[in-house]
């Protein structure tokens, strides 16, 4: 018992001791970059108000959202709170500025985190639809995976084909490359990752996991999580020469041996420095990495950040 009380206590000084850190890190460094004094008018249509002949798929700095469909997931004030990583529905982070989704679902084609379920992929779905039917050039990237220890969803690649037709940007590595008003009218680059089924392949209208890559280092420490989150993406190509989408997450996650096993409280230590993350990013040189930048509970400020280095990134400034 005492040693186990120990642990918690050495484990609580390492949270406070990191939590400090990156507050010093704050005030040493800042936090400007090339477009952080940027403010879209309209979050719902960002992107509509870039240049869309000379903005890139790869040159986009695409805001997302960690584990997208946990909004209701669980029993509300029982286990919500372990596995709730958003707290607005999927048309409302569309609304607020996210343009990358990340859904899992298991064999029931429920969207799901881990052992806890919620709705039917459908409803996010639909929530994309309409989205896209109030927008006009907004695009999104859609990562749907079968959760870890779970099923395939059966033929679930026809459904998604057969759900957004005609939307879907094809699996092509010249995407990359190509502007936003080169890719419209088609809106979606879905991913699909199954875990057992055969993935898609080129020319599929769904894309394969290879498409979409990150390292998820799972750690409630917020400065650890930071400098890996560095360290990884200072080991991927400029996106000027990438040719598919790279994922930092700027998430905490809880672990079974601490104390604090909520997810908001857990994540908080790192939420509100996204944007010292990307200054810090250019700090080292690398900058020119960012693309895919995700988050527990999104909020205005973190999409700005995004946009704000896409705009200059248009306009030959980053």
């Amino acid at each position: 018992m005492g040693s186990h009380v120990s642990k918690q206590m050495e484990r609580r000084k390492s949270v406070g001791s990191e939590k400090q850190q990156l507050h010093q890190l704050h005030e040493e460094r800042g936090v400007t970059f090339p477009g952080s004094d940027h403010r879209p008018a309209d979050r719902k249509t960002w992107m509509s108000s870039l240049d869309l002949q000379r903005l890139q798929i790869k040159s986009i700095v695409w805001p997302g959202t960690h584990d997208s469909g946990t909004n209701k997931v669980g029993i509300r004030f029982v286990s919500r709170p372990f596995a709730q990583c958003q707290s607005c529905s999927i048309y409302r982070q569309l609304v607020l500025g996210a343009r990358v989704l990340d859904i899992r679902v298991d064999e029931n084609r429920r969207v799901c985190h881990g052992i806890l379920t919620t709705y039917c992929v459908d409803v996010v779905i639909r929530d994309v639809k309409r989205f896209l039917s109030e927008t006009q050039s907004e695009l999104i990237l859609l990562e749907i995976r079968t959760e870890f220890g779970k099923n395939d969803p059966p033929d679930f690649d026809k459904y998604l084909a057969d759900q957004l037709g005609d939307v879907l940007i094809h699996q092509d590595e010249g995407v990359f490359d190509r502007t936003v008003a080169e890719v419209l009218p088609r809106r979606v680059i879905c991913v699909w990752k199954p875990s057992k089924a055969a993935p898609p392949g080129p020319g599929s209208p769904l894309w394969s996991r290879g498409y979409l890559k990150d390292n998820w280092i799972d750690t409630d420490l917020p400065m650890t999580k930071f400098q890996s989150n560095l360290k990884h993406l200072g080991e991927q190509p400029p996106v000027s020469g990438r040719k598919y989408f790279y994922r930092v997450e700027n998430t905490a996650t809880p672990q079974a041996d601490n104390p604090v096993v909520c997810v908001r409280p857990v994540t908080g230590r790192i939420h509100g420095f996204a944007r010292l993350f990307i200054a810090e990013a250019f700090n080292k040189g690398i900058g020119d990495r960012i693309q895919v930048f995700s988050t527990d509970f999104i909020d205005g400020d973190f999409v700005d950040a995004c946009v704000g280095l896409t705009q200059a990134r248009v306009e030959g400034k980053a």
